[in-house]
């Protein structure tokens, strides 16, 4: 059996009943963006990069520093998911990150996770020809120590090969419960009125 599908060809042709066979599609599609982004993390596993350990173990061990610091739900999943823009943004993994992130979290969390990158750059930029003071740029963002602290506390020292993470099935209610229901969206109305 075909399920329904609308009939333009170009958008600006679509039609109410068009979107009534649509919008429950999206709903169920966004259902599914939780096990989606579970799927996406898995393919760091492995994935070493030359680093100390790979990058789904330097999520988890982020992810798990935070909760140990008695940090909220939300600023854990940022932790977890930091650096899953890895596989697809190799020169803007953070601004991945952010992307799925934009809808479920704060301004605050949002921020620290796109620009985590220029902060932990002050780390390792020297050692490959940047700027390590580049963050010093965003000095009197009011973002800017949170960020700083993120990195100190949780990304820079979540290289650690002998530091036992918790496995991303203890993570996946969090992320679960923070992706449940979109803040901020074009659609959230549209798509509050189909659940």
């Amino acid at each position: 059996m075909t399920a329904a599908r609308a009939t333009f060809t170009r958008m600006q042709d679509s039609t109410q009943a068009d979107w009534a066979v649509i919008l429950p599609e999206a709903v169920q599609m966004a259902k599914g963006l939780p096990d989606r982004v579970l799927a996406h993390l898995r393919l760091l596993d492995g994935d070493f990069g030359g680093f100390p350990v790979d990058r789904l173990t330097h999520c988890l061990q982020a992810a798990t520093l935070a909760e140990a610091d008695g940090r909220d739900e939300e600023y854990i999943v940022c932790a977890l998911l930091h650096d899953i823009g890895d596989t697809l943004g190799s020169y803007n993994h953070p601004d991945i990150a952010a992307a799925i992130l934009k809808p479920f979290v704060s301004e605050a969390n949002l921020w620290m996770v796109q620009h985590h990158g220029i902060f932990q750059g002050h780390n390792f930029f020297h050692h490959i020809g940047l700027d390590r003071n580049l963050r010093d740029q965003f000095a009197d963002h009011p973002h800017a120590a949170r960020t700083a602290e993120f990195v100190e506390r949780f990304d820079n020292p979540a290289f650690d090969s002998a530091f036992e993470a918790r496995p991303l099935s203890h993570f996946e209610p969090m992320l679960r419960r923070v992706m449940a229901a979109p803040r901020h969206s074009v659609y959230k109305a549209a798509m509050d009125k189909q659940a």
